[in-house]
């Protein structure tokens, strides 16, 4: 074996090991040291720290990055949901985005939503860093935006108050709990005749592609195998009274967007 292929192997061994260490270390690391030392009790312990710390977010939040994470079907994702934005009657009518994402998702879902008539997005977190960081995205339509820092799970908005609501890869990283509280508020706040845009990671169709998401999730992201089976949204969402759903899946069902219908009044 030639000195510089040896050497090429140790490089990119080195690289992936210090990029996984680095985010365990900002994901599931981090919530089993603030569980170790009993700071799992306010209502942001189970966000983590790469979404809180503005360096960090700063840091990680590289388009490339966000669809490199999610194995370049980031744009596909986004684009399910903007054409069904673009095609719903908001003229005149709020937008709710539920929790800040990384990538472009924001600055698209405002595109497409204001270009449907909707006259205001509101943009809910319940960090203040992600808000802050998320108003460097908008650019020309930041106008037609209002930031709320806001708990997924107990949204100050009122009932029927908007007619599309976003939440984008939240819900893989809530406790099992605060995933049913999070889908019951997403609703709650919907007008009657209203739509829920959830995009998520869903069970892999590929033996091979199962496993190796079963792992992700289980060094990184405790949460979110529930959503393969015990807590997966179409099912909690379609327990509803006159909630409907349907169910977009790509990249052999390793990921969904569902749409879930508010019936109308």
């Amino acid at each position: 074996m030639s000195p510089w292929f040896s050497y090429t192997v140790f490089t990119v061994v080195v690289v992936l090991a210090s990029t996984a260490l680095f985010f365990f270390t900002l994901t599931r690391g981090a919530l089993l040291m603030r569980g170790a030392m009993g700071q799992l009790t306010h209502d942001a312990a189970h966000v983590y720290p790469i979404y809180s710390n503005m360096r960090l977010i700063r840091l990680v939040d590289w388009q490339p990055i966000i669809s490199a994470i999610l194995l370049f079907q980031y744009g596909r994702l986004v684009s399910i949901i903007a054409h069904g934005l673009r095609h719903d009657d908001l003229q005149d009518k709020q937008v709710l985005i539920t929790s800040c994402a990384f990538g472009n998702v924001i600055p698209r879902v405002v595109e497409a939503a204001v270009k449907s008539g909707a006259r205001k997005v509101l943009i809910a977190d319940i960090i203040q860093n992600e808000l802050d960081h998320a108003r460097t995205k908008l650019g020309d339509y930041a106008a037609h935006t209002v930031y709320l820092r806001d708990n997924a799970v107990a949204l100050q908005r009122p009932d029927a108050s908007v007619q599309a609501n976003v939440m984008f890869f939240l819900l893989h990283e809530l406790p099992h709990d605060l995933k049913i509280e999070a889908l019951n508020e997403a609703m709650r706040v919907l007008a009657p005749g209203g739509k829920l845009y959830l995009g998520e990671f869903h069970r892999p169709r590929s033996w091979l592609l199962r496993t190796l998401s079963w792992t992700y999730f289980k060094v990184f992201e405790p949460y979110g195998l529930a959503l393969w089976d015990s807590h997966d949204p179409v099912l909690q969402l379609q327990a509803m009274p006159g909630v409907s759903c349907e169910r977009h899946t790509a990249f052999f069902d390793n990921f969904q967007v569902v749409v879930a219908t508010k019936a109308a009044a």
